[in-house]
C-alpha cells in the first residue's frame, strides 16, 4: 500500500507516496549514467512544440537494456533501483565477465536473482525470449516491434501484455489498453509483469510537486483572451462557442480521431483498444 500522511497541513490530507521497499541500492551505477539535458518543451528552433514543461529537479539518464542482446550468458541482479525517468523500477544485472546492464524489474526479480536472454532461456520473470518460445497465456513486457530494435511497448509501472495464439509467423499479442495486435515471432519479449504496480494510485497532493516533476501549471481556455485560445474572450463567464470544445488550434479535443486512416501498422491491428 502507498504511504499516506496525518493531514497536518491541506496538501498532505490527500497525498500519498511510494513505500520504496523494494529500493535495494541508493546510488545509481556510474558507468550507466548519461547527462539528460532539459529542453523546456522546445525544439532546436527554440519553439515550443510541447506545452506545460519546464523546472523540475536534476536527473541523470540510467542506460537501460531493452535489446536484451546478450544471450545465452546468466547474469545475477545485484539491487533493486529507482529511476527518475520512469515509472518502473530497475533491476542492475551484472553477468560473468564483469559488464552491468539495467534492465526493467519486473515483479518476482529481486538481488540474487538468475536471469538470461535467449531462445534456451527459461520461461521465468526477467527472462527474455523470442515469441516463438513463450507458451501462450503467458504475461510479458518490453516487446519488440522489429526485430532487434529493442522493446518499445510495455514498459511503464504494472505493465504486461498477454500471448494470445500463434499463427504462420505472427504471435497474437493483447496489449494492456485491450489492443490485440500482431507481432512477428522472432520479436523478443521479456517473460512478467513490471513492478511498481501501486504507481498509478498514488496522489500527487500539491502543485509543488508537480513542478518537481517538470509539469508547469495549465490554464483553461476558457479563462483566455481570444488571440490565445479558441474559447477566451467573451462578457463576463461565456460558453466555448462553436465549435466545441477544441484545442488552441481548433482541433476537436473530444471523440475526433487523429490516428491516419492510412497508418501502415493497421493491418497488424486485429482488435482496436477499447472495443
Amino acid at each position: 500500500m502507498p504511504k499516506s500522511y496525518t493531514p497536518y497541513t491541506p496538501s498532505r490530507r490527500h497525498m500519498t507516496t511510494a513505500t520504496f521497499d523494494d529500493i535495494t541500492k541508493t546510488t545509481p551505477e556510474k558507468s550507466l549514467l548519461q547527462p539528460l539535458r532539459k529542453t523546456g518543451g522546445r525544439n532546436h528552433h527554440g519553439r515550443i512544440t510541447t506545452r506545460h514543461r519546464g523546472g523540475g529537479h536534476r536527473r541523470a539518464y540510467r542506460i537501460v537494456d531493452f535489446k536484451r542482446d546478450r544471450r545465452g550468458v546468466a547474469a545475477a541482479v545485484l539491487a533493486i533501483e529507482y529511476d527518475p525517468n520512469r515509472s518502473a523500477r530497475l533491476a542492475l544485472l551484472q553477468y560473468p565477465d564483469g559488464e552491468k546492464r539495467y534492465i526493467l524489474a519486473p515483479i518476482g526479480v529481486t538481488a540474487g536473482s538468475q536471469l538470461a536472454a535467449g531462445p534456451e532461456a527459461a520461461v521465468a520473470p526477467g527472462n527474455a525470449l523470442p515469441l516463438s518460445a513463450i507458451p501462450l497465456g503467458t504475461m510479458v513486457h518490453n516487446i519488440e516491434l522489429s526485430e532487434g530494435h529493442g522493446g518499445q511497448m510495455v514498459r511503464s509501472a504494472g505493465g504486461a501484455a498477454q500471448v494470445m495464439a500463434k499463427e504462420g509467423n505472427f504471435a497474437h499479442v493483447k496489449l494492456p489498453s485491450g489492443e490485440v495486435r500482431m507481432v512477428r515471432l522472432a520479436c523478443y519479449a521479456t517473460v512478467g509483469q513490471i513492478g511498481n504496480v501501486e504507481h498509478d494510485v498514488l496522489t500527487l497532493g500539491k502543485a509543488g510537486r508537480s513542478r518537481w516533476l517538470g509539469r508547469r501549471p495549465i490554464v483553461r481556455g476558457l479563462a483566455m483572451n481570444p488571440v490565445d485560445h479558441p474559447h477566451g474572450g467573451g462578457e463576463g463567464k461565456s460558453g466555448q462557442g462553436n465549435p466545441h470544445p477544441v484545442s488552441p488550434w481548433g482541433q476537436p479535443a473530444k471523440g475526433f480521431k487523429t490516428r491516419a486512416r492510412s497508418n501502415p501498422s493497421n493491418r497488424y491491428i486485429l482488435k482496436r483498444r477499447g472495443r
